[in-house]
């Protein structure tokens, strides 16, 4: 069975690299020197630019701008293809081949060498207008024996479009899915195309744990702190789709059973530790992205608790960056790294990493790194700067490589090994 997404993400980190990238192997080369244990005058954060909201402090020390790490790991970098359209996810498969989901609404089994196998029939449509489309894969847990596949997509329906889960078999020759079920549909239905969340990840309690955006508009967006909608919430399921009986809102008036957590704005970064600590990188407003532990029950506060300002630069209205009764960010970038993708790193290849935290970012184009101790995050490093790529997705596969995937129309997949 493979654990990658029962792991909370590996933290890779952002040094700038020498090499050159021109190549589809590319060796990549950080500080060969021990990486030192800062004191609190020696630390040193990385230099991200002038905050969006200088005027905001941290709630408590450390929870932005740890010192930087640098690893002294030597990796090579390898362009298994260039040919994806737009890329969301990527899941690699027991046998060392990967899943990969292309927004319009594709997916496809690319080889271990690069080959990219012709579309996989069965998927449904997809409204892939704006951030929307085909998104998130996740392996059964049982995948070995059963050959189910979940996915999220945007799903069409009347009057505009909201976050869906499916699932079906993959068929032996991997051409189709079969038996295909919607398992889940977020609601409200709401006519936008921003904010759809999506990532799936299934739990040590073998359930399944779905994010979901706000959808972002002002008018919505107050719907993350409603119970009686699934907007800016987790959502906690079972394979087939049932209610858990032990999800932390059964049986309250309305409020609906499926929600494990509220107050989130656009996470597209989850992932499970090998402690089974369930971790989520949440895309925020300008300055305040936030990276958070998550706990049955609570709210993590998103749109009246927050760092970060709109980006036109406005305030967010009627916020603060700390209240009684919702849960601090672990920690928060301003300015922001655009998180996607995220993976805890648990195999042997890469000894230093093990443990650490990896998160794709997009408007800050590096692959991070978060060195987490007692849940709280003692260092930071940025990788793959140079290459200039969004990075939309990070995944371990079985053999220790991490493999990531980048957002663009001619998307490029990754594969990182040890040199």
């Amino acid at each position: 069975m493979k654990l990658s997404r029962l792991l909370v993400l590996s933290a890779l980190g952002m040094a700038t690299m020498g090499a050159s990238c021109s190549d589809d192997t590319t060796t990549q080369q950080n500080n060969d020197q021990q990486e030192p244990v800062a004191t609190q005058e020696e630390c040193q954060p990385i230099d991200m630019g002038t905050p969006n909201s200088p005027e905001q402090k941290p709630t408590f020390e450390g929870q932005t701008r740890a010192c930087e790490i640098k690893s002294e790991t030597q990796f090579d970098v390898q362009v298994l293809t260039k040919n994806l359209q737009k890329p969301w996810a990527v899941e690699p498969l027991p046998d060392g081949n990967l899943l990969v989901t292309e927004k319009p609404g594709n997916m496809r089994i690319v080889s271990a060498t690069g080959q990219i196998g012709n579309p996989i029939a069965g998927v449904p449509k997809v409204d892939a207008r704006g951030q929307g489309g085909l998104l998130d894969v996740a392996l059964s847990p049982d995948f070995g024996s059963d050959r189910m596949i979940y996915w999220s997509f945007s799903e069409p329906r009347k009057g505009g479009n909201a976050t869906s889960v499916a699932r079906g078999r993959l068929n032996d020759d991997r051409s189709r899915l079969e038996n295909v079920e919607v398992i889940f549909q977020a609601q409200p239905t709401f006519d936008g195309t921003m904010h759809y969340g999506s990532r799936l990840a299934f739990g040590p309690d073998g359930m399944l744990y779905i994010t979901l955006g706000e959808r972002s508009d002002k008018q919505i967006r107050p719907q993350a702190q409603q119970m009686n909608s699934h907007m800016g919430k987790i959502i906690r399921i079972a394979p087939d789709g049932k209610v858990p009986s032990d999800n932390p809102f059964v049986n309250q008036n309305n409020t609906l059973p499926e929600i494990w957590t509220a107050g989130h704005r656009n996470v597209q970064a989850a992932a499970f530790n090998e402690q089974g600590q369930y971790w989520i990188v949440d895309m925020g407003p300008q300055g305040g992205d936030e990276l958070n532990l998550i706990e049955k029950g609570k709210n993590y506060g998103w749109p009246v608790v927050t760092f970060g300002e709109e980006y036109s630069g406005a305030p967010i209205p009627n916020a603060v960056t700390t209240k009684e009764g919702y849960v601090d960010p672990v920690y928060y970038w301003d300015p922001v790294i655009a998180p996607s993708g995220a993976q805890f790193y648990t195999g042997s290849a890469f000894p230093e990493w093990k443990g650490n935290l990896f998160v794709g970012g997009l408007r800050s184009q590096v692959l991070v790194r978060l060195r987490i101790e007692n849940n709280r995050v003692t260092g930071e490093e940025h990788l793959l700067g140079d290459r200039s790529q969004r990075i939309r997705d990070v995944r371990q596969g079985p053999d220790g490589a991490l493999y990531l995937v980048t957002d663009q129309e001619n998307g490029e997949l990754w594969k990182i090994t040890p040199r």
